[in-house]
């Protein structure tokens, strides 16, 4: 072996938001802004009514 141990790798917590946000960057980067407002309108639109339905459902069991 060369003294590499490929089992453990050192991240930090910052390492998922980044590689997430560059994965984004470069999906969304060459499209419209037409285009970028209407997918994040959209992802919102579900965000939000999830949100919602959740809280409707979590005040359903409290009565």
């Amino acid at each position: 072996m060369d003294g590499t141990d490929t089992e453990q790798m050192l991240a930090s917590k910052w390492d998922l938001p980044f590689a997430l946000f560059a994965m984004l960057r470069v999906a969304f980067g060459d499209l419209p802004i037409w285009a970028k407002a209407l997918v994040f309108g959209l992802l919102g639109s579900v965000g939000v009514w999830t949100a919602v339905s959740w809280l409707r459902g979590r005040r359903g069991r409290v009565r």
